[in-house]
């Protein structure tokens, strides 16, 4: 009996323990609920305004412009000086567009030390040809290409890269400033050929023009001569710096060169169109108010590729653009 009664006492205390322990453990479950508070929340409120800047800054993407690329006269072209430019590069044709090509190639290769950039004269017929029988890379005209050379070369593709007023030079000894487009004419056909015939001095006119292949004097041809020929008594030079030259050490010279190769060793006449003498400068060619203007070009068998681009986008890029200028001529 007594036994009995220590075994529920054992089972009473059991229970008491048991009950002691799941208060406790009730009483530590809600503690922890009660001090859960907002600061500690891991969900944060957004605005309106951040929602909105955060969607944008989600949303839009940063524009990287390439490295290798510039704004241009045509909004297009490449720089291409970023040394990346590699190989060998052959440029032939027009005297005219020589020293602005001799430039750019010099700036090129500083640029890209991997690039060999070859640039030779000729004059434009030269160009045409090495074009369309690829024996040149790019081709330099200071004319345009003719129906016919299109036709033999379909695949040739012309790209104009400057523009430029055509000088009329004496020698500066000589008194005559102004002539018209007419007695110009008049000297290149033999009409007239002593200087007193049209203002100047008693003295015969020297005639110095360019040889069948230029592309100067196809503009003088088509913008001058009226289909007339010129006379059998021209001196007839392969290039404008050889035209210069002669033109400076003959009194009694006259001739035709590129804007930029009007230099002070001569003296430049102003042209009478429509009862205005207009000199040839930059900014006459600009305004157009000078009558004898042009476009230069340079041409590629096909839309040029490789070395050829990179140097075509950098002459039309601000920066090649800009040695057109230092060069005397006008940018396109």
């Amino acid at each position: 009996m007594v036994e009995k009664r220590r075994t529920f006492g054992t089972m009473a205390c059991g229970l008491a323990a048991i009950l002691i322990v799941a208060l406790l453990v009730s009483g530590c479950i809600g503690n922890t609920s009660k001090t859960t508070t907002p600061a500690t929340t891991a969900v944060t409120t957004v605005s309106p305004a951040a929602t909105t800047a955060i969607a944008t800054q989600a949303t839009t993407v940063p524009t990287v412009a390439p490295a290798n690329t510039t704004t241009t006269t045509n909004g297009s072209a490449s720089s291409a000086l970023t040394g990346a430019s590699t190989g060998r590069l052959t440029i032939t044709g027009s005297t005219t567009v020589l020293p602005i090509a001799q430039a750019w190639a010099e700036a090129f290769m500083a640029a890209n030390k991997g690039a060999d950039v070859q640039v030779s004269g000729g004059g434009s017929g030269v160009g045409v040809q090495a074009i369309g029988e690829k024996t040149a890379m790019i081709g330099m005209s200071s004319r345009e290409v003719t129906a016919d050379e299109l036709k033999k070369y379909p695949s040739m593709t012309i790209t104009p890269i400057a523009r430029d007023g055509l000088s009329v030079i004496v020698n500066p000894q000589n008194m005559v400033t102004t002539l018209t487009l007419s007695q110009i004419r008049g000297i290149y056909n033999g009409t007239i050929t002593n200087w007193k015939d049209v203002g100047g001095a008693d003295l015969s006119i020297v005639v110095i023009g360019r040889d069948s292949s230029s592309g100067t004097r196809d503009f003088i041809s088509s913008a001058v001569m009226q289909k007339d020929n010129f006379t059998s008594s021209v001196l007839e030079k392969n290039s404008n710096g050889a035209v210069e030259t002669g033109v400076s050490t003959t009194p009694g010279a006259i001739g035709y060169v590129g804007l930029g190769y009007t230099k002070d060793a001569v003296k430049a006449l102003t042209l009478s169109a429509n009862g205005a003498a207009v000199a040839p400068s930059v900014a006459t060619v600009v305004d157009g108010t000078y009558p004898l203007s042009r476009k230069l070009y340079m041409l590629t068998n096909g839309p040029a590729t490789g070395i050829a681009k990179d140097f075509l986008d950098y002459a039309l890029s601000q920066e090649g653009q800009k040695v057109v200028e230092d060069q005397g001529f006008v940018r396109i």
